[in-house]
């Protein structure tokens, strides 16, 4: 998920927030949408911050900015004193993000995403990490500030890399324990304190499959908000040893020609886009050619 074209990342709210602006509004992790999420509905849709006020719930938005000049605002609707699973309006639903893939445009996706990211930092930083103090909001910044100790906290970002390896035309695909039967994607990890993304890349790769790589290259990088991540794509060159999936996060591993490959990731995410990418190139190479 990208920045959408046409929009204008703000922090500081408008006063007033116009009705028209779109609400990215949140409970347990799941997004307000219109519908039943039954086959047959009507493409789902946001609330406006008009409808959100009607449903009683325009409560300390969040500014994200403006989408082709109509603002955008995150809600976090768990506030304290709040029912832990609050029933939606009639006509409405609360869903995960994944399943919205292809279902919401692109662009609102990606600032359901941002908007997620927030609605978590928020929901998680009310209180002072240090010294237990309730936090406030920091003026001229996206930031929340104790007022006793000044201990200052960000919204969180957790950088992490994925990483496609080549051998001559052969790509290294894996299927994590975690996916759904059939699907094989690059190999991926989070840095560790210390390490830069390319240590990350060799680190991971041992790790996860047991071999060496070499020549790290940048491909592209993704915001991902599952829930607070950076994804930061790479080829790397088989370099030597045996693939042997550590089992604890992969459960299989396997080299693949680019004529043949398996079920992958969908076309949103990075990883799909990395393989593709790569599989294009390889398949413009001769047999027996090195890449």
């Amino acid at each position: 998920m990208h920045t959408p074209p046409g929009f204008e990342p703000a922090h500081v709210l408008p006063s007033p927030i116009r009705a028209e602006a779109l609400a990215f509004a949140f409970s347990a992790g799941k997004l307000l949408v219109s519908g039943s999420g039954a086959q047959g509905d009507a493409p789902p849709r946001l609330p406006t911050w008009g409808e959100l006020f009607a449903f009683g719930w325009a409560q300390a938005p969040h500014y994200l900015g403006a989408l082709q000049g109509t603002g955008c605002v995150a809600v976090n609707l768990d506030l304290p004193g709040a029912p832990a699973t609050l029933p939606a309006p009639d006509g409405w639903r609360f869903s995960p993000l994944r399943p919205l893939f292809f279902a919401l445009p692109e662009p609102l996706l990606a600032l359901a995403g941002r908007a997620f990211q927030i609605v978590e930092w928020d929901r998680t930083h009310r209180f002072c990490g240090h010294c237990g103090t309730p936090m406030r909001d920091k003026e001229g910044e996206r930031a929340r500030a104790c007022p006793a100790c000044g201990h200052t906290a960000y919204p969180r970002v957790s950088p992490a890399m994925m990483a496609l390896v080549t051998r001559g035309r052969e790509m290294l695909l894996a299927r994590a324990n975690r996916f759904p039967g059939g699907m094989f994607s690059a190999l991926a990890g989070f840095v560790e304190p210390g390490e830069t993304i390319e240590d990350c890349v060799h680190r991971e790769v041992r790790e996860e499959v047991g071999i060496e790589v070499s020549a790290p290259i940048y491909f592209g990088s993704q915001s991902w908000a599952f829930p607070h991540s950076l994804m930061i794509a790479f080829t790397a060159e088989y370099a030597g040893g045996e693939v042997r999936p550590d089992q604890t996060e992969i459960a299989e591993a396997h080299w693949f020609m680019p004529e043949t490959l398996p079920t992958m990731p969908p076309s949103l995410s990075i990883a799909r886009r990395l393989i593709d990418a790569t599989a294009k190139r390889l398949r413009e190479l001769p047999p027996g050619r090195r890449t």
